[in-house]
C-alpha cells in the first residue's frame, strides 16, 4: 500500500485531496504546515493559522487519518520572507506563491514527508501530472488543470523532475464546483469555506502593511508621464541582428522627473508595483492613474493615465541563465534555438502566443501582442498545448 502525505491547509481543496486518495486506497497522512508566527510582524489580531489548523484536524478526524502539525516557520522566514523584503528593496516584485511551492511545499515539506516513509506528497492544486517514457527513462509532465478558470500550474512552474516524480494532484481533473460537491457529500466541514487570500500560508495579510514592518516609509513624489512622451516613439532602426532587436525592445522605458508633472506624494516607492492602480490617492484625472515605473533609488513613482497608457506595455522580456528553469530539461533550448510557445506573466492570465529565443546569456520571450505591466521579479511561464515546459524570473 502506497503512503501519501497530504498538505492539509484547512481549505476545501486539500480536504478533498485527502478524501479522494483515501478512496483510491492509499495510506494517507495529513500534515498541516505552520509557516508563520513571528509576532514582531503583527498582521492582524485574527489568527488564521489556528483556525485553519483546527479545520484541518477536524477533516483528518472525519477521514480517520493520522494528523500532525509541522513548524516550518524558520525555513519560511529565510527562504520566503527575507527574500521578499530583499526583492522589494531592489524595486522588484517577487511572487511568494511560486517560491513557496518550490522552496517549502515541495522541498522542506517533501523531505519531512519522505522521512515519514511516504511514497508521494499530494497537494490540492488545480493541475495535472503525466508521465512518458523517453529514451528509456520516465519523464514527468506538468499539465494545466481541467478547470481552466482555476488552473494553478503557474504556481508550480519552478518544480523539478525530481519534485514532480513524487507529487500527486488528485483534484486536477475536477472543477471547483465539483470539488465543493464532493466535500459536501463526504460531510467535510470545509465544504463551503471561502478560498484563502493573502500570502501563501501567512494568511490574512495586506502586503503594504506587511512590508512596512521592515521597509521604512520615505516620502517621495508621484510624477504623471503624458501619453505622448517622446520615449514611446521608439524608431525601429535597422538592427544588426535579431538579438540586438530583442535586447532593444526588452529594455524598459526610462523616465526622469522632468518628463512629467508632479501630481502627488507617496510613502515609499518600494511599496508600489507596476500596473498598480490602488493606493495612489491622486484625483482629478479623467481616467485612473496606473503605476508605469518605480525608481527605488530616487524614490519616485511614475504614473500614466488610463489602462491603455503606452508606458504599461512591452512585448519582449528577458530571463537570465541564472533564473531560467526548465521543468522539461530534455526540451531546454540551446543558444541560437527558438521555440513557438504560449506564455503568461501572471496567474490567471490567459495564455498568449510567444516565441522563445535562446541566446548566450539567457532567454528572450517575445510575445505577439504587447503585455501590460511586465514586472521584474515576477515569473514568466511557457506552455506547449496544456503542458508547462519551463519558467523564469523576469529581469
Amino acid at each position: 500500500m502506497k503512503r501519501v502525505v497530504v498538505g492539509l491547509s484547512g481549505g476545501v481543496d486539500s480536504s478533498v485531496t485527502a478524501h479522494l486518495l483515501k478512496e483510491q486506497g492509499y495510506e494517507v497522512i495529513g500534515l498541516f504546515m505552520k509557516n508563520w508566527h513571528d509576532d514582531t510582524v503583527t498582521i492582524s489580531d485574527e489568527c488564521p493559522w489556528l483556525e485553519d489548523s483546527n479545520d484541518a484536524m477536524i477533516v483528518a478526524e472525519k477521514l480517520g487519518i493520522p494528523f500532525q502539525t509541522v513548524d516550518l516557520s524558520e525555513q519560511y522566514k529565510v527562504r520566503i520572507v527575507d527574500y521578499m523584503f530583499n526583492e522589494y528593496e531592489k524595486g522588484r516584485t517577487p511572487n511568494p506563491d511560486v517560491l513557496c511551492n518550490r522552496e517549502i511545499k515541495f522541498d522542506v515539506f517533501m523531505d519531512i514527508a519522505l522521512s515519514l516513509g511516504a511514497d508521494y506528497v499530494a497537494t490540492g492544486h488545480y493541475c495535472r501530472k503525466a508521465e512518458e517514457i523517453i529514451d528509456g527513462k520516465p519523464v514527468y509532465k506538468l499539465l494545466g488543470g481541467k478547470d481552466t478558470n482555476k488552473d494553478q500550474s503557474y504556481f508550480l512552474c519552478q518544480l523539478s523532475q525530481k519534485q514532480l516524480s513524487k507529487a500527486l494532484f488528485p483534484i486536477g481533473e475536477l472543477t471547483k464546483p465539483e470539488v465543493r460537491e464532493i466535500a459536501k457529500e463526504a460531510d467535510l466541514i470545509t465544504a463551503d469555506k471561502k478560498d484563502s487570500q493573502g500570502l501563501c500560508f501567512i494568511g490574512k495579510v495586506r502586503l503594504p502593511d506587511f512590508l512596512q514592518q521592515k521597509l521604512q516609509p520615505k516620502e517621495g513624489v508621484i510624477i504623471q508621464i503624458p501619453s505622448d512622451f517622446e520615449g514611446y516613439n521608439r524608431s525601429v532602426t535597422q538592427f544588426e541582428n535579431k538579438e540586438a532587436e530583442l535586447a532593444y525592445f526588452s529594455t524598459k522605458f526610462v523616465y526622469t522627473k522632468e518628463d512629467g508633472k508632479v501630481v502627488g506624494k507617496h510613502q515609499g516607492a518600494h511599496y508600489f508595483t507596476k500596473g498598480q492602480r490602488k493606493g495612489l490617492a491622486v484625483g482629478g484625472t479623467k481616467e485612473p492613474l496606473f503605476v508605469i515605473e518605480t525608481d527605488v533609488d530616487e524614490n519616485v513613482i511614475y504614473t500614466g493615465e488610463g489602462k491603455n497608457h503606452k508606458g504599461l506595455y512591452r512585448n519582449v522580456l528577458f530571463v537570465s541563465n541564472e533564473e531560467l528553469h526548465w521543468v522539461r530539461k530534455d526540451l531546454a533550448l540551446k543558444s541560437g534555438e527558438t521555440l513557438e510557445v504560449e506564455g503568461r506573466i501572471r496567474y490567471r492570465q490567459k495564455l498568449e502566443k510567444a516565441m522563445l529565443h535562446k541566446v548566450e546569456k539567457g532567454l528572450y520571450v517575445e510575445f505577439d501582442n504587447p503585455q501590460s505591466a511586465i514586472q521584474e521579479g515576477q515569473f514568466v511561464a511557457w506552455y506547449k498545448e496544456e503542458e508547462l515546459l519551463g519558467s523564469g524570473v523576469i529581469s
